[in-house]
């Protein structure tokens, strides 16, 4: 239900393991192919590969799908009938699905499912991964991070040649790091400057007594940000500066987002009180820029926002539009109303393809758990509670299943710890619909059961463990 309003927006739940996932959805798929529940026609002229995905399947026994998915061959039929009857779907999935070791398969099963029914590129169907900030989006296509240039372009020595004649100058032909490579690289002491806007790696990153130890080797670090944060108060290397940024409400002549549906929005500055020292972020990295490369201040100049949109147009032609965006309540959807509209995909022969995948899971010995340490609402690092607002559970809260706190002699409240080879929690039990065999803690604190090596293809960390779980009174 919601949380604000308490409106029912979920029909059914079904419950799978901690990376439980992929085994869930391939056993839907197994469903619908085998009682002919799908698009033939869209299959045949639209995608490839539906034959090997059919045969890997085929070789996937039941058992197997159960015991890694945590659920039952009937559950599994009870969605793939749900898929079948529906006539139009919106897959919507976030970080519960990507933040895994195999976190860019479960996104591929996902996407292997929509094209079983062809629910995509046509009207009420699609795609749809969800953002946890206004920002995200946006600032991703604009290529605020490492592994990409502005409008998603890989980062190559023909895209860089691309850059490098539009702005007058040489940019980078190979990628920067990113986040949990940034740390890596400040741990081996190969890193000698951090200049940190937003965020907290102290909190949202595995094993922050790793992660402590590496911050503590930069020579120097430089925070901007709207708050303070427990990373900036890590003792220096050498130097730390804090920088007070403002609010994206604050910036004079105002700012965008882009939301989940593609739609970029103007978000106008509002009048009010300023912090009398803060400053824009892209004030602050253009001026830095001057000066480290006084050579090109005259390429790196803008006296406004409205400058930098029209730079954006120019730059990424997907976003032409954003350059007329002024007033309250502008804005535009870049690719139209659907991507992928007609069956017309990005690929050489303009065709989806189906991807080969197959589930795995940590066996559970006696008095082990699965556990993840991430929950709805409760995200990166601007929990400032000690009380989640959904469920009741304090920050100590360990969210375990009625029967297995029952085979355990434990009563709700009672003090427990869990630990593996990395480190220990200590908390509550707080008693919840969650599989059994499976654990939730709330993090950063749970965050000291994570394997800071233990990282997805793209590096995104694995924010879930294997746990001993022990009572303690």
């Amino acid at each position: 239900e919601s949380a604000l309003f308490g409106t029912k927006f979920a029909e059914d739940f079904f419950l799978v393991n901690v990376n439980g996932d992929l085994a869930f959805l391939n056993g839907t798929i197994k469903h619908l192919i085998a009682n002919d529940w799908i698009d033939k026609f869209f299959i045949d002229n639209y995608t490839n590969q539906f034959e090997e995905l059919k045969a890997s399947l085929d070789a996937q026994s039941w058992e197997e799908l159960e015991r890694f998915s945590g659920s039952t061959r009937n559950e599994m039929y009870a969605f793939a009938k749900m898929v079948k009857a529906a006539e139009k779907a919106v897959f919507v999935w976030s970080m519960g699905i990507t933040q895994h070791e195999c976190g860019e398969d479960n996104v591929r099963a996902i996407i292997n499912l929509a094209l079983t029914k062809g629910f995509v590129g046509r009207e009420g169907c699609g795609l749809m991964p969800i953002r946890g900030h206004s920002g995200v989006q946006g600032g991703a296509e604009m290529g605020c991070y490492s592994t990409v240039f502005p409008g998603g372009r890989k980062i190559n020595q023909e895209n860089a040649e691309v850059m490098s004649n539009f702005w007058g100058f040489s940019v980078p032909n190979s990628p920067g790091l990113i986040a949990s490579e940034m740390i890596d690289n400040a741990a081996e002491g190969k890193l000698d400057v951090l200049f940190s806007v937003g965020g907290n790696f102290l909190e949202v990153l595995p094993d922050p007594d790793y992660v402590e130890a590496a911050i503590k080797r930069l020579p120097l670090r430089i925070h901007q940000d709207i708050v303070c944060s427990n990373q900036m108060l890590v003792e220096p290397g050498e130097t730390v500066i804090l920088l007070p940024a403002t609010t994206r409400y604050e910036i004079p002549g105002g700012v965008t987002e882009t939301t989940t549906e593609r739609r970029v929005i103007f978000s106008p500055e509002i009048p009010g009180r300023r912090v009398g020292e803060a400053r824009p972020e892209w004030e602050v990295f253009m001026d830095l820029a001057k000066l480290v490369r006084p050579d090109l201040a005259n390429q790196l100049e803008f006296e406004n926002t409205s400058e930098i949109r029209q730079e954006i147009a120019l730059v990424i032609p997907q976003y032409s539009g954003i350059q007329h965006l002024k007033e309250p309540g502008d804005n535009f959807q870049y690719g139209g109303s659907h991507l992928c509209f007609g069956w017309n995909f990005p690929t050489p022969d303009s065709k989806a393809n189906f991807s080969i995948l197959s589930p795995s899971q940590e066996e559970l010995k006696e008095g082990y758990f699965l556990v993840a340490t991430r929950r709805g609402k409760q995200f990166n690092s601007m929990v400032q509670s000690k009380k989640d607002a959904i469920t009741g559970a304090m920050r100590e809260a360990v969210l375990i299943n009625p029967i297995d706190a029952e085979n355990l002699s434990l009563k709700d409240g009672g003090k427990v710890l869990l630990k593996n080879d990395l480190g220990e929690f200590q908390g509550r039990v707080y008693l919840a619909p969650m599989k059994p065999g499976n654990l939730q803690i709330h993090w950063p604190e749970g965050n000291v059961l994570l394997d800071q090596g233990k990282r997805s293809v793209e590096g995104v960390p694995d924010y879930n463990a294997l746990v001993c779980l022990e009572k303690l009174d």
